[in-house]
């Protein structure tokens, strides 16, 4: 396997028994994780970019929580919607969206 040139890790505030329980989730982080996978599949970007669900990353009141890497930039309050702009600015143009870091 290529290491990707970039890796998105969404809270889906995933549990270790498999649950979903958390802040994070109840603000519809799954649909930003499902959306990411949608986005990398409609660019062709499949081996390039690899979205994960995590659990918390402590900052709930920011949640959902994205963090792209190897960047290392954090992102707060994404909405499913928020995903193209993250995607055409920051994965395909290499400029982070200021206006959702954190």
């Amino acid at each position: 396997m290529n290491r990707p040139k970039h890796h998105i890790f969404v809270c889906t505030s995933s549990r270790i028994n498999g649950t979903q329980r958390g802040f994070c989730c109840t603000k519809d982080s799954a649909a930003v994780a499902r959306r990411f996978q949608e986005e990398i599949e409609e660019r062709a970007l499949e081996g390039e970019v690899t979205v994960t669900n995590t659990g918390c990353f402590g900052l709930c009141e920011k949640g959902p929580v994205v963090v792209v890497y190897p960047e290392g930039v954090w992102y707060g309050n994404v909405t499913p919607e928020d995903v193209e702009t993250i995607m055409e600015q920051h994965i395909e143009g290499d400029e982070p969206v200021q206006s959702l870091m954190i």
